[in-house]
């Protein structure tokens, strides 16, 4: 990997960026830098004027340090607990921005690292339904493809871009998320409540640390941005995030070298990487009460291949059957039901499971593999939302990610 760092040590004289941030040590926890939770008190690692050049040095989302020549696959990923997700580098102090502007950001270059992973787990989208099992396999990336021994005659191309691009909430921003979340977890709702392992900064976020039990998990994507995992925010975008405190706290990581729309396995090819990226504020900027907006050349939406094979699917299910997504609502009605009304999740799901019956009978892979493959590969986009009560999902698979077939 062209790493900035190396190349400033050896090429002194050449200016390649205003701002390096990020790149010490082997761990988040060794870089001052390195962030893995929320928080409004969160310490600035570095300030930068808009229009300055910011490089960011990033780890995985994992936090991992692997040899593909000795780690291949295995059953479990490696890494040390759920913890660690995700080491973001930052926050970085944009000089003149203040609570209510608009920051906007723009992707100038994303320089990929050598080493990626994918695993298929119970935090994926549909393993369950679809079958899957537990599983961690490593790529080999380099400027145009990746390829995995684990996943013969499969060559992904580079399509790299950061899952998780942020600024810090204020106080208000904070408790708001805080008392919903609760709530939600009260309910029995899907949430990953503040928690201080391996959380950094540990003086702020740590078990002894001031705010241990308010610092956010960076895994759910929130109105300031956060984990939106959007394969689209790339090389040439421009995300226009709120800004709720003194400087904004930019803070960017989880980067993938490429991902499908759903992620559905949890995780999409994840590395670590150097992001160039400048910022300018807003003046009279759009209204991001609910979420980020982001902007960027069309060539960004398409897929990455010159033909495919498409699945559809639609709120249909078992008589007897609760999906997981909702048994939360413990609705009375929903066991007896074989169609459920404007249900996307469902039908994603199954439009997921279809495609995954497809690759494994048309492939041969096995059924992980398929849903792995899935969530570096495959894109599920909404058909239609208006033909009640079956709206519709399409998955997308592009053909050209299998070499050495016609």
């Amino acid at each position: 990997m062209k790493r900035i760092a190396a190349l400033l040590l050896f090429l002194p004289s050449v200016s390649l960026a205003d701002i390096v941030v990020g790149g010490s040590g082997l761990a988040c926890s060794e870089d001052p830098a390195c962030i893995n939770r929320l928080h409004p008190d969160i310490p600035m690692a570095a300030r930068a004027k808009p229009g300055e050049r910011i490089t960011m040095i990033g780890k995985d989302a994992g936090d991992l340090v692997i040899d593909p020549d000795e780690f291949v696959v295995a059953e479990e990923n490696p890494r040390l607990g759920f913890g660690v997700v995700h080491p973001l580098v930052g926050p970085v102090h944009i000089e003149g921005a203040q609570p209510g502007d608009v920051l906007a950001v723009t992707i100038e270059s994303i320089d990929p690292g050598d080493v990626g992973w994918t695993s298929a787990s119970a935090f994926g989208f549909a393993g369950d339904y679809v079958g899957s099992a537990n599983r961690f396999i490593t790529w080999r990336l380099n400027d145009d493809y990746a390829e995995a021994e684990a996943l013969p005659g499969i060559r992904i191309p580079n399509a790299s871009f950061p899952g998780v691009i942020t600024t810090l909430p204020g106080r208000a921003q904070l408790d708001t998320v805080l008392a919903r979340e609760q709530a939600l977890a009260d309910a029995g709702g899907a949430v990953f409540s503040p928690d201080t392992d391996l959380a950094e900064p540990t003086s702020l976020c740590g078990e002894e640390g001031s705010e241990a039990g308010s610092c956010l998990r960076t895994i759910p994507p929130r109105e300031f941005g956060g984990n939106m995992d959007i394969r689209y925010i790339r090389e040439g975008t421009t995300v226009y995030l709120p800004c709720h405190i003194e400087g904004c706290g930019l803070a960017i990581g989880d980067f993938h070298y490429a991902q499908g729309d759903g992620e559905v396995s949890g995780t999409a090819i994840e590395m670590d990487a150097d992001i160039t990226v400048t910022t300018r504020i807003v003046e009279n900027g759009p209204d991001l009460s609910h979420g980020p907006h982001y902007s960027g050349p069309a060539s960004v939406l398409s897929i990455p291949s010159t033909r495919f094979h498409a699945t559809t699917g639609f709120p249909i299910k078992q008589k007897g059957e609760v999906p997981r997504d909702i048994a939360y609502l413990a609705s009375a009605k929903v066991a007896e039901l074989e169609n459920l009304s404007k249900d996307v999740n469902l039908a994603a799901a199954n439009a997921l499971k279809a495609m995954i019956d497809y690759i494994e009978t048309e492939y041969g892979y096995d059924r992980t593999d398929a849903y792995m493959i899935a969530s570096v590969a495959v894109d599920l986009r909404i058909g239609q939302l208006v033909d009640v009560p079956n709206v519709g999902v399409t998955a997308i698979l592009p053909l050209d990610i299998f070499v050495d077939r016609d």
